[in-house]
């Protein structure tokens, strides 16, 4: 069973530590009522990647594990078969020992837009949320963080994301939980809080955009990534039904308008620092995620266009400082 030691220990006599109060019973009741029917396979698996320390790590320019020269040709494989288990691979890449996990995601196209502009990360405490396997976190960590946080409900992503700290060594303040912004209890201890791709998921915009700040220190910086519209102030997309087949969008706003929400909630110093229109080189199907992808969102008559009618998926990040 996947255990949470190390992040309680991690955080015990750090800016976190009130997290201790609440914390471990929520993550106690995820282990005990947790019933997702492929858990216990995917905790297997785990228990199957014992493999050397690796010889190479590079979290700074990508996240590298292993320079692929301690296995051998068999047991390349039979780690690749192991990794393969724990599929669809959506946020990446990753390099272990010398197997390219070529994710549905170009996640670093993403991290080479946004860390140009935010302020350095040196030091830093950090919460990303919704992070899916960890691929940002690492990123982050790369770049000088004292500890990452990472929350995503995903049964899956979490064990994605033991699957690459084992076989890296283990020991990092690097840690994923599986829970939603929602059961974060308003620490106001994080220096950088990041939420990129969830805004438009939550039902209720106004109330993520608070419960981000919730977890802020006085002056630290939100990164805010997500889906936009053309259009001034007053313009939100609220879909009638799915966009781009997924039916758990409710609110894209336009830039304009998001950047008034996050004044609304007294954020400052607002910036947009991209906007970016998402290609089909970024979300695509690959042998590591081999579901259906951005190509298959599209309108195949017009690619400027989801299959529903809408506009095709345009991102903006914004940075924001409480």
């Amino acid at each position: 069973m996947i255990s949470f030691s190390s992040f309680y220990q991690d955080i015990a006599d750090s800016q976190l530590s009130s997290l201790l109060e609440s914390l471990p019973a929520k993550l106690g009741n995820w282990q005990r009522e947790n019933n997702h029917g492929a858990l216990p396979k995917w905790e297997k698996t785990l228990t199957k990647l014992n493999y050397p320390a690796p010889d190479k790590l590079d979290f700074a320019d990508s996240v590298t594990v292993g320079s692929g020269q301690q296995l051998s040709a068999g047991q390349r494989e039979k780690l690749e078969n192991l990794l393969q288990l724990l599929h669809p691979w959506r946020k990446g890449p990753y390099d272990i020992h010398g197997i390219h996990i070529d994710t549905e995601w170009r996640s670093d196209w993403k991290w080479q837009r946004v860390a140009p502009h935010i302020s350095p990360l040196q030091n830093r405490t950090i919460l990303d949320v919704g992070c899916g396997s960890g691929y940002h976190m690492w990123r982050m960590y790369g770049a000088a963080a004292r500890m990452v946080v990472g929350i995503d409900p995903s049964p899956l992503f979490l064990c994605q994301f033991e699957a690459v700290k084992k076989l890296a060594g283990g020991q990092f303040p690097v840690h994923l939980l599986p829970l939603g912004i929602e059961d974060m209890p308003a620490s106001e201890a994080f220096d950088t809080v990041f939420s990129m791709g969830v805004l438009y998921h939550r039902k209720s915009p106004i109330e993520h955009l608070l419960q981000l700040r919730d977890q802020l220190r006085d002056g630290g910086e939100l990164i805010l990534e997500t889906l936009v519209i053309d259009g001034d102030q007053q313009t939100v997309l609220v879909p009638e039904d799915r966009y781009g087949k997924m039916n758990n969008v409710w609110f894209i706003p336009s830039v304009a308008a998001l950047e008034l929400w996050l004044r609304r909630c007294d954020f400052k110093e607002i910036r947009c620092v991209n906007l970016d229109v998402t290609s089909l080189a970024e979300q695509r199907t690959t042998p590591w995620m081999r579901n259906e992808s951005l190509v298959d969102y599209l309108d195949p008559n017009n690619i400027d266009l989801t299959v529903e009618g809408y506009p095709a998926p345009k991102r903006a990040t914004i940075i924001a400082v409480k």
